[in-house]
């Protein structure tokens, strides 16, 4: 599929205001937020999307995005209120950039459905 621009803001190649690094994942603040707090939470190895997610080899990699969300949840002060973890798979799911991201949503209250 190519280089995408989540590539490339690892690669600290285009700039980003990240809020969580660890060897495997970085978070870095929505560019278009959708709520007060929307950070984008997302791997440092490239899978498309989540069909290609691989339990056995990937279970430790989303575990650490869920930790990583729970921390900068707290970080960001949203963590007692409730927030809302999203991925979005495929063009009809809403993806718009394919290397999977976790979507931490927070800071306000959240409707259902989603959209």
């Amino acid at each position: 599929m190519g280089e995408t621009i989540f590539s490339k803001i690892i690669k600290k190649e285009i700039p980003a205001e990240i809020v969580y690094e660890s060897d495997t994942v970085l978070a870095f603040r929505d560019i278009n937020p959708q709520a007060p707090v929307h950070i984008l939470i997302i791997p440092k190895i490239e899978i498309p999307t989540v069909r290609e997610i691989n339990g056995l080899e990937h279970a430790s990699l989303l575990g650490e995005m869920y930790d990583a969300a729970n921390q900068i949840a707290k970080d960001e002060g949203i963590s007692e209120n409730g927030f809302r973890l999203v991925f979005n798979c495929g063009d009809n799911g809403g993806q718009e950039v394919y290397h999977i991201h976790m979507h931490l949503l927070g800071g306000r209250q959240m409707q259902w459905p989603p959209g």
